[in-house]
């Protein structure tokens, strides 16, 4: 039931008021002046106020600036006796929902709080969604409590209030997009736009077009003009991601916009100018990228004024419960699924794995899981065969050793990490692993690599 507050010093009139609204399921309360009226919204949950422009000891007008300061989701309704057009605009410059006249547009009153609950209904979402806005995507939204995951967390809340420059490094899936979003909204620019891009994702020239724009006819297929990412991020941030990917001919662009803070673009003479803050990833070595004439110098050390490596997943080993967990109540809400914990042989399995996915691995494993799983607990038979094989290979003598530490294991581990280093390509992997593309795919398939 929605809650309604009348302050109006003339008694009669606010009872009769009171009545008729409360037979609109309304709940009513009521106070005959400003001071009272304030009282009653600080001990209720009031929804819209309908006040008397003329009260005892102040005045409406300047009664619904205050009220909206203090309580921004209560939609306020001004009446007057005596309408004046000045009393009304600044009724409204002070937040008032409507200004109406007594007697006049009595018959207008039920139906406007009709529509000044719905707009307090949707501001109260909205207030309700930011916060939710706020909370995933702070640092209060990264899981975990190791000490290696919480000094990466205080490097990025020291950088987060400034307006630095920052590249996050570490291994593909340890959260490096999560942490820029967590920068972003602990830091000045967090009611303006996060942008991302993935470097890899695209070829050269679709690549610069993205991040750059540019104007009809620049090349077959650009029929009218485009924003790129820069300008989308103006006076926000912008998130590279696999920025080691990035081809040097851009490398030179993207340089400037950092030092100047302006482009061109493709097909355009003319300088657009921007105010971007950039926080760049990637899972490669830029220094040895730098050494095989793959990345720039100079660029490298104005993307990593400050830098943060991002721990792997196997180097915070208490922190996989409470990731289990998180996904697991994420997964299980999504399905409509009632999982509510994980057995404790299944949580002994993640716990031994060592995780070269990081994150990103034990997310989609969880995901995978709910969907398997026919009980209220996570058990091991919804595991994936690999891990459910990692209790087996252990065994449980005092001689045995864990797999994570088998030549089979270091050699699934290597090869995983050289595909995550060249993205997939299976060509370039069998290369740097010396050996012929063929061997490669057996091992991929006796591994189960995908």
């Amino acid at each position: 039931m929605k809650k309604i507050l009348i302050i109006d010093d003339e008694e009669k009139l606010r009872s009769l008021m009171a009545r008729i609204i409360g037979l609109e399921n309304f709940e009513v309360f009521q106070a005959g002046d400003c001071k009272t009226g304030l009282k009653k919204l600080e001990q209720n949950p009031i929804d819209i106020v309908l006040c008397d422009v003329k009260l005892p000891d102040g005045n409406g007008v300047e009664l619904t600036k205050t009220i909206k300061e203090k309580y921004p989701h209560v939609e306020v309704i001004l009446l007057t006796a005596y309408g004046n057009i000045p009393d009304g605009v600044q009724a409204i410059k002070n937040g008032a929902f409507d200004y109406i006249v007594k007697g006049d547009d009595n018959n207008k009153i039920i139906p406007l709080l009709h529509r000044a609950v719905e707009k307090s209904t949707l501001t109260k979402r909205v207030a309700q969604l930011e916060a939710r806005l706020d909370t995933k995507f702070s640092f209060e939204g990264i899981i975990g409590n190791s000490k290696t995951l919480l000094q990466s967390i205080e490097l990025a809340k020291k950088v987060a209030v400034t307006d630095t420059t920052v590249l996050l490094t570490g291994e593909t899936g340890t959260g490096k997009e999560v942490f820029a979003q967590a920068i972003h909204q602990s830091g000045a620019r967090k009611n303006k736009s996060f942008v991302a891009i993935n470097c890899s994702a695209f070829s050269h020239d679709l690549l610069e077009s993205e991040m750059f724009g540019h104007i009809a006819g620049a090349y077959t297929g650009a029929h009218k003009d485009k924003k790129g990412l820069f300008e989308e991020a103006h006076n926000g941030t912008l998130f590279l991601d696999e920025i080691g990917e990035m081809p040097l001919d851009l490398q030179a662009k993207l340089l400037r916009v950092l030092e100047n803070g302006e482009f061109i673009k493709v097909g355009e003479s003319k300088v657009t100018k921007v105010n971007v803050r950039v926080i760049a990833a990637t899972n490669r070595n830029l220094l040895t990228e730098i050494e095989n004439g793959h990345f720039r110098q100079d660029l490298y050390y104005r993307l990593s004024v400050f830098q943060i490596q991002l721990p792997a997943l196997k180097d915070r080993p208490t922190d996989i419960e409470s990731l289990a967990l998180y996904f697991l109540h994420f997964f299980g809400l999504k399905s409509a699924k009632k999982i509510k914990s994980i057995s404790a042989d299944c949580l002994h399995l993640l716990k031994l794995h060592i995780w070269p996915g990081n994150i990103r691995e034990l997310k989609n494993i969880i995901e995978r899981g709910v969907i398997l799983e026919t009980t209220d607990t996570l058990t091991r038979g919804s595991l994936p065969l690999e891990l459910q094989q990692l209790q087996e290979e252990t065994g449980n003598g005092d001689n045995t050793i864990m797999s994570a530490f088998s030549l089979a294991s270091a050699e699934k581990i290597h090869i995983q990490k050289v595909l995550n280093y060249t993205n997939g390509n299976k060509t370039e992997t069998a290369r740097l692993l010396n050996i012929a593309l063929t061997t490669l795919y057996r091992k991929l398939d006796e591994y189960r690599i995908t």
